[in-house]
Formats: structure tokens, sequence, C-alpha cells
């Protein structure tokens, strides 16, 4: 049976269609593959990774902290407790000893310290008291000797004396009470720069320090770092590159900043001779981890035209120096030994 003319026409019209759209396909398909064939350049990195600049040089962690002799900071914590008033200064400002930091309530002390100045008053008006009438015992005595019995005399004498005694006592408590208030007014221990500041007013505070809402426990009121020029690089060396780090006078390292090509070198300061598990960097006091490092400090001069933080992470790379000092120094002492 053959089909009507409209559906001959028909059917060829579909097939036309679909032949179009099988060649707009296979064109699709040459052109994506072309595409997605291209090799794509990658773009140069922002900043080259730290290398190592020593023929035998081992890598380590390091972090930017405040230059001291002994310890990292000064973590400050208050002798009395109570509820912040007043902080009178910011992060980053630089103070000198003794400046006043932070003000907390002392109300209740500073009442304490006018009651004992009124003790004062009242224990010098009895003192005069006892005194005046001691006085006027003796002149009776003077003009009659008769006049006192030696008991009325004894007794007058005592009560001077216990009068001294109570005045001396209550100028003590007046002493301590006022030292106690100057120490709600907490003051630099030493001339620096204020790092942290974990506290804002009406805050309570204790002994302990203050409560801190994120890490859920007690942290220092404030944080100070050194006011010199120079750098503290605090290195922790993996427990395994122990055995190849050089000698302590030939100890030479060079530190990059993460995120720049700067290259800045490092003065050997000491070596912590502790290993200790690796936690410092992340900060966490439970952290439970199997690394154990070998803390090294080294030092550097504060950069003029860069920007590094205390707590900012670098790369370090520890070698051993070559010093003509060094040689010529081992030439001497085996000159000076062979002479000997």
């Amino acid at each position: 049976m053959a089909g009507s003319p409209a559906s001959r026409k028909g059917h060829l019209v579909r097939n036309k269609i679909i032949f179009l759209l099988a060649i707009v396909g296979l064109f699709a398909g040459l052109v994506s593959a072309y595409i997605y064939g291209i090799e794509k350049k990658p773009q140069p990195p922002a900043f080259n990774p730290a290398s190592n600049p020593y023929a035998k040089g081992i890598y380590s962690n390091g972090i930017i902290e405040s230059y001291q002799a002994n310890g990292v900071n000064i973590n400050m914590y208050p002798e009395v407790p109570g509820t912040i008033l007043k902080i009178l200064v910011h992060e980053g400002d630089i103070v000198k000893k003794g400046a006043p930091l932070v003000l907390i309530d002392d109300s209740v002390q500073r009442a304490t310290v006018e009651q004992q100045k009124a003790q004062i008053g009242l224990a010098s008006a009895s003192l005069k008291s006892a005194q005046d009438q001691l006085d006027k015992v003796r002149r009776s005595v003077e003009l009659n000797p008769r006049s006192v019995s030696q008991s009325d005399l004894d007794n007058a004498a005592n009560a001077v004396s216990v009068a001294k005694a109570n005045l001396d006592v209550v100028r003590k408590q007046y002493d301590l009470a006022e030292t106690l208030l100057s120490k709600y007014t907490m003051r630099a221990p030493a001339a620096g720069t204020i790092l942290l500041i974990n506290v804002a007013v009406g805050s309570y505070i204790s002994a302990q320090g203050s409560y801190d809402t994120y890490s859920q426990g007690l942290s220092p009121i404030l944080v100070m770092g050194s006011k010199e020029t120079m750098f503290g690089v605090r290195c922790y060396i993996d427990e395994i590159l122990i055995s190849r780090l050089p000698p302590a006078p030939q100890m030479s390292a060079r530190m990059t900043i993460r995120g720049t090509n700067i290259n800045i070198p490092l003065e050997y300061v000491r070596v912590q001779p502790y290993v200790s598990p690796k936690i410092e960097l992340s900060n966490q006091r439970t952290e439970r981890v199997d690394v154990r490092v070998l803390p090294v400090i080294f030092r550097f001069e504060r950069p003029k035209d860069l920007d590094v933080y205390q707590g900012q992470l670098v790369d370090v790379y520890i070698g051993e120096k070559e010093s003509r000092e060094a040689s010529e120094q081992t030439v001497t002492v085996g000159s000076t030994s062979r002479q000997r």
C-alpha cells in the first residue's frame, strides 16, 4: 500500500530535519573537541616557593615573636579581682615602664583606705589624750611627789605605750590598704608594645585572667612584646633532623615570608634544649601529636619596607655558614697547639 503524497512529503521533511540535526551535532562535537583540546598555559605563580639556599640545609617551620632574652612575651594578669572601669591603651601602642594600662573598680578598697585613714586620726587623738594625761601626772608628781600614787603614774605611762602601739598598727594597716589600692591600676612592668588586649570595659577579671568566649578558657588580660627593633624567630626542628643540625657557632639560617619573594638572613641566638610536642604552631592545648621538635631561636632586624607581625608563620632553611673568620680561627688554634 502506497502512502498518500502528503504522507510521503512529511517523511521526507522529517528525514531532512534529522539529517540536518546530525550534521549540526557532528559539527558541534568537532568544535567542542577542538576547544577542549587546546592546552591552556598555567598562570605564573604569584610568588616563588621557598627554596633551599644551602647545599645541605634543613627545612623548619618558624613563627615570628617578640625578641626576649627569655620566654616569648609578657603575659599580664591582675593581682586583684574586679570589674574593668577603663582601658587606657590600644593594641599597637608603645608604652614606658610603669605606664597605667587598665583601671579596675576600686570603690570598695578606696572606702577601706578612707576608713583606715580615719582610724589613724582617731588613734592619733587617743595618743595625744594619753600623752597629755601622762604629762599632767608627771607635773603633779614634780610639785608634790605624794599627790599621785605610783600605780596611777604607771597606768598613765602604759596608756601612752598602748596608744603608740595602736597608732603604729593602724598606720601599717593604712599602708597595706593603700598598697592594695594601687594594685587596682595595672601598670606596664617594662617598656614595650601592647600586642593583645583580651578584655573589654565591664569585663570581670581575676588573678587567673579573663574568660575567653572562643577558646572557653582563661587568657591573660594583656600581652606585651619588647620595644626593640629586633624580632625573634622560633624554629621547630623535627626530631629526625636534629642530628643534621650544624654546630651552633656555624649555624646560619634564612627566612622566607610566606606570600612574598622576600628572603631575610637570620642571626643565631640559642637553642632551647628540650624536645617537646609540636603544638605551638596550632595553639591547641589539648592537641595530641606524635611529632616532637627542638626549638631553635634566631633573630632579625625589623624590615623598613615590609610589615611583619608577631605570630606570623614563616619558612626557614637552616644550614652551615662559610665563614673566613671561622676558618682563620681554626688555623690559628691549630698552629698554636702545634707550637705548644
